[in-house]
C-alpha cells in the first residue's frame, strides 16, 4: 500500500487507511480495529509519506526509516514501542546512526516502531515504489 494513503490523526491513535473522500473531509478505516469514520479537513492529519526524521545530514523520509528496520530485522517485527526509553533510542541509534538526538524525541520514536510493526503486521508494507525511485534515479 501507498504511504500517502495511510494516515496519522491528531489526538487519535494508531494509522488509518484513506477510503474515500466526502463533502467536508475524508473517511477513514482505523488499521487497528477496522472501525470506520468521517474526519473533517480541519483535522490535523499527515500522511505518512510527508513524514521524515531528522538527521545530522538533512531529513530522512519514513519510508527509507521503515526500510532500514526491514532490512535489521530481516523482515521481522521490530522491537515493542512499550520498551524503556534507554533500549529504544540504543535500538533506533542501530537503525538509524546519524539520527538528530536533540530533535527526534523518544515519543517520536515509539511512534516510528508501533507504525512499523502495525503496518507489518496488518500486510501494509511496501518498498516498491522507494525501490523504483532509486532505479530511476540511478538511469539518470
Amino acid at each position: 500500500m501507498n504511504l500517502e494513503e495511510i494516515l496519522n490523526i491528531s489526538g487519535k491513535p494508531g494509522l488509518y487507511k484513506v477510503i474515500s473522500h466526502s463533502r467536508g473531509g475524508l473517511i477513514v478505516e482505523s488499521i487497528v480495529d477496522g472501525k470506520r469514520m468521517p474526519v473533517s479537513i480541519n483535522k490535523n492529519m499527515s500522511s505518512l509519506k510527508d513524514i521524515a526524521i531528522y538527521t545530522l545530514s538533512g531529513e530522512k523520509p519514513l519510508i527509507e526509516v521503515f526500510k532500514a528496520i526491514h532490512d535489521m530485522e530481516e523482515g521481522g517485527k521490530a522491537i515493542d514501542h512499550k520498551s524503556s526509553n534507554a533500549q529504544l533510542e540504543e535500538y533506533f541509534f542501530n537503525v538509524l546512526e546519524d539520527y538528530d538526538e536533540d530533535r527526534v524525541y523518544t515519543s517520536d520514536i515509539k511512534k516510528v516502531v508501533q507504525w512499523y510493526n502495525l503496518l507489518l503486521e496488518n500486510d501494509l508494507l511496501s518498498f516498491e515504489e522507494l525501490e523504483e525511485e532509486k532505479s530511476s534515479d540511478e538511469e539518470e
